[in-house]
């Protein structure tokens, strides 16, 4: 008999309202998975089983309702819980108890999910890595800095996790790992009550195994249950192939990738054009730099004040270079990222949506290092909706992908799109 855990969210939650399956038996696998697999994978920071099952229990008893009704979930160690210690990924704040849980976490258990535990985070969801391993091949990074996030959901620990983004932290962990994440429009879902480094580019988001699944966590989340797929789209998207200005950095893996989409996706059905970002875009990614050093060096001023020797070399470079830019470079930085997102209604005239590179290839081995975020920044600074697919598998055997970005607050027609961009492959 097939094991629970290997149940899609969506799947779940249907067997779970009608009472088909419980709550408990469903933990009771994905407690199996962990137990199996975390001496090797390393994605938590705390679990709390014996809670969590003592909710599962609680949640069979009453009444179906949320739309996560009985569905275990992972947090990001990133956002505060009441019940579990949040570190942030930092040795600072070891054993460090909230009062409350951050917003989006509680909203999560109003809607019925019950949390397995904390999952590793980068330092503060930056650049230095956690013990998490990439489930595929334990030598190479999962990404970060929603690691632990990406890696639980891909090793079938839990269906669905929390993660965040300020450069690549969601898009490039799903990528390595092979599974789905969604970066919603900036400002979807609450970022109140989780760590935030950087107050104009981070943005909460999640991973799961397809994109209903994530699509069910980001509704339940934001209380926009039109983002919720009921049923797949009937009609092909028109789809633009976007290889942007930092396309030369691709590996061959994912060059190959993307002749092998645009033939598919064009047999298909689709309308598929190739798209060239306007000339200003070319300097976004120095831009989203800029921006993201700046905002991280006044955020962890506390930390850099009175903890500097706790802080890594990484963290300590990143907070220098934030601090050597000038307030004229910065406004500079913003400026540009306003004009092109005044401009993305020329980039999506004629497409519902972009596919554009998640990676340069697959991931790097080696886990001291969480692999390069540069075809993500864009994205980031813009504030589209991203949704990275896995796709293909690269010359060693690990995932690749693609991911599909429409426009500013399309979060719904995006995420459909992706969803039969998916279904093709």
């Amino acid at each position: 008999m097939a094991k629970l855990n290997r149940l899609s969210a969506t799947e779940a939650a249907r067997k779970l309202a009608t009472r088909e399956i419980t709550s408990e038996a469903l933990l009771a696998d994905c407690a199996e998975r962990i137990r199996e697999r975390e001496p090797c994978v390393h994605a938590w920071t705390i679990l709390d089983l014996d809670r969590a099952m003592e909710r599962a229990r609680q949640l069979d008893a009453a009444p179906a309702s949320g739309l996560l009704h009985g569905l275990p979930i992972a947090v990001k160690d990133l956002f505060d819980t009441y019940d579990m210690p949040t570190s942030y990924g930092s040795p600072i704040y070891a054993g460090h108890r909230p009062a409350g849980d951050a917003a989006s976490v509680a909203l999560a258990r109003a809607a019925g999910a019950v949390v397995v535990g904390k999952t590793v985070t980068t330092e503060f969801a930056t650049f230095h890595p956690g013990p998490t391993c990439n489930p595929h091949d334990p030598r190479c990074t999962p990404g970060g800095s929603s690691s632990g996030s990406a890696a639980a959901v891909a090793d079938w620990m839990v269906p669905l996790a929390f993660g965040t983004q300020t450069a690549g932290s969601i898009v490039r962990p799903a990528a390595y790992c092979g599974v789905v994440g969604y970066k919603p429009t900036f400002g979807t879902l609450c970022r109140i009550g989780g760590r935030m480094i950087s107050d104009s580019l981070d943005t909460v988001g999640g991973l799961a195994r397809s994109v209903p699944d994530v699509a069910l966590f980001a509704a339940a989340l934001s209380g926009r249950e039109d983002l919720a797929i009921h049923h797949p789209a009937t009609a092909a998207p028109r789809i633009g192939i976007c290889r942007t200005y930092e396309w030369e950095r691709a590996l061959p893996e994912t060059v190959a990738l993307f002749d092998d989409v645009h033939a598919r996706l064009r047999a298909a059905g689709a309308r598929v054009r190739d798209v060239t970002l306007p000339p200003p875009f070319a300097k976004l990614a120095d831009a989203q730099i800029t921006i993201m050093v700046r905002e991280v060096a006044q955020s962890l001023t506390h930390e850099r004040l009175m903890h500097r020797d706790a802080l890594s070399a990484e963290m300590v470079a990143m907070i220098d270079a934030g601090l050597a830019v000038s307030p004229a470079q910065y406004d500079t930085a913003q400026s540009l990222a306003r004009e092109c997102r005044a401009l993305l209604p020329h980039v999506f005239a004629e497409v519902d949506a972009l596919v554009v590179p998640s990676t340069a290839g697959e991931a790097p081995v080696g886990i001291d290092a969480t692999g390069d975020p540069l075809f993500n920044r864009i994205w980031t600074l813009l504030h589209v909706p991203c949704v990275h697919l896995p796709v293909a598998r690269g010359p060693r055997g690990l995932p690749i992908g693609v991911s599909v970005v429409g426009p500013i607050g399309s979060d719904r027609e995006t995420l459909l799109a992706a969803d039969w961009i998916h279904g093709q492959f």
